[in-house]
């Protein structure tokens, strides 16, 4: 079970009074828990089957605005109700928060309680089932790289963000000593999340400074982003319980690396690894290579699933770790994509292009589209890169701007048969508002560069 409470559970820890409240919680479009925090006997008696939230949260950015567009919902439209429903079978303890559930809803139509397209639960589970009218279900896990800096968020606020400084002075990539001084907070991240169902495998340090990583062990798509989601939203509420900040931001400044979510996938077809193949090359079966084909083929469609924002592409540069060419490799960090697993049952592809600002049900979706396609269309994966793909001069490029995502975003046929035209011009709208208001935005450095000199 994803989660890790029944009912009839939740209802002795309320009847004992161990637990209090339940957080009711949707998936917003930027990869949040947003919801209503309920005394857990109204939550019992009156809204287990459902409660309402505004259609706005589905049409927003991430400073909350209201962006006109949408065909979905706009103050012409008045901006009605959504339906919470709750998905049981997600019902976890909170332990980071006293007296605390929580549980993840399904968004669906205010009138006839049918799923809404474009919430992003529903559009992971709407390739889910593609792939299992194919015969097959995946298997993905996704990373969690993150920063922590010290003071808390408020008091960074109020600084302007200008006096960040890192939890730690040091490179702490894989360093049991440097990453000893941040225990106070990912130790309790780890058992918290483990409290809540959530299977961490472990966490360590970063090639930057300040910088970490948390990593969830595999499960199926709709799980997976679960858990990703949950455990990002652990990561700055124990942060900020310690008077530290985390932050998700993909690239905090020039002379830094960045941020990534890395996502690794594979199929399985009866328990067994449908991605393997002990007599084929690499251990890479016929689907394995066209599944990956399809990735490869309709990376720059993807991208702005991977990569929403106008920050997520100052990521992507040479000798970062962060790819910019869209070829696959074996076992190959330079690479967008790389075979981890060679020859063996565990045998999968992982997508780098992501940052660590993503929506990992939208990630997933769209990484699941672009495979299945691949496999629809009998795609052949071309030759792996070897050596420093940053220098391949004949690979084609991930996207390197929003802008240029945004464009191959909204002409993909591929997304288009795979989430709808109504789907994809809902996310396009975002693309263009997320860069119509940076293109209104004066920049430090355009000041700096232009105050006296231009």
């Amino acid at each position: 079970m994803p989660g890790n409470l029944t009912l009839d559970t939740l209802k002795e820890l309320a009847a004992s009074g161990e637990v209090d409240t339940v957080l009711v919680a949707l998936v917003d479009m930027q990869g949040r828990l947003m919801g209503k925090r309920f005394h857990v006997s109204n939550f019992l008696k009156h809204s287990i089957e459902e409660t309402h939230c505004c259609n706005y949260l589905l049409a927003t950015d991430l400073v909350m605005s209201t962006p006109d567009g949408y065909a979905a919902t706009s103050w012409q439209a008045g901006y009605g109700d959504y339906v919470m429903r709750p998905d049981i079978s997600t019902l976890r303890r909170v332990p980071w928060l006293d007296g605390t559930a929580m549980v993840l809803c399904d968004v669906l139509d205010h009138h006839h309680h049918a799923p809404i397209a474009h919430a992003p639960r529903a559009m992971l589970q709407a390739q889910v089932a593609r792939l299992e009218k194919l015969g097959y279900q995946a298997a993905m896990a996704t990373e969690l790289e993150f920063f922590l800096y010290e003071k808390d968020y408020r008091t960074n606020q109020k600084e302007g963000y200008r006096a960040l400084t890192p939890l730690n002075g040091h490179n702490e990539d894989y360093n049991l000593f440097q990453t000893t001084k941040e225990e106070a907070i990912l130790r309790p991240l780890r058992n918290h999340l483990i409290g809540a169902g959530v299977p961490v495998e472990n966490t360590k340090g970063e090639a930057e400074q300040g910088q970490q990583e948390l990593n969830i062990r595999y499960a199926g798509p709709l799980e997976c982003a679960d858990h990703h989601t949950i455990a990002k939203h652990a990561t700055k509420e124990i942060a900020w319980a310690n008077g530290v900040s985390a932050t998700f931001l993909p690239k905090l400044s020039a002379g830094s690396v960045g941020s990534s979510s890395h996502v690794h996938m594979s199929l399985w077809q009866g328990g067994e690894a449908a991605f393997y193949d002990a007599d084929a090359e690499h251990g890479l079966s016929a689907l394995g290579r066209s599944f990956s084909a399809g990735l490869l083929k309709y990376a720059p469609d993807i991208t702005f699933f991977l990569a929403p924002y106008v920050n997520s592409y100052k990521r992507f540069a040479a000798g970062t770790f962060a790819p910019t060419k869209t070829v696959w490799s074996v076992d190959n960090r330079t690479a967008g994509f790389r075979l981890c697993g060679e020859g063996s049952k565990g045998v999968r592809m992982e997508c780098r292009i992501g940052g660590s600002d993503l929506n990992p049900y939208l990630a997933q979706a769209a990484l699941l589209a672009a495979g299945i396609a691949g496999i629809e269309e009998g795609l052949e994966l071309a030759p792996p890169v070897t050596g420093d793909a940053y220098g391949d001069g004949e690979a084609s490029e991930v996207p390197r701007t929003l802008r240029d995502a945004m464009v191959t975003l909204k002409s993909s046929d591929m997304l288009r048969r795979a989430f709808s035209d109504e789907v994809v011009d809902h996310y396009t709208r975002a693309a263009e508002w997320e860069q119509e208001e940076f293109d209104r935005a004066v920049t430090d450095w355009e000041i700096e560069r232009g105050f006296e000199r231009a």
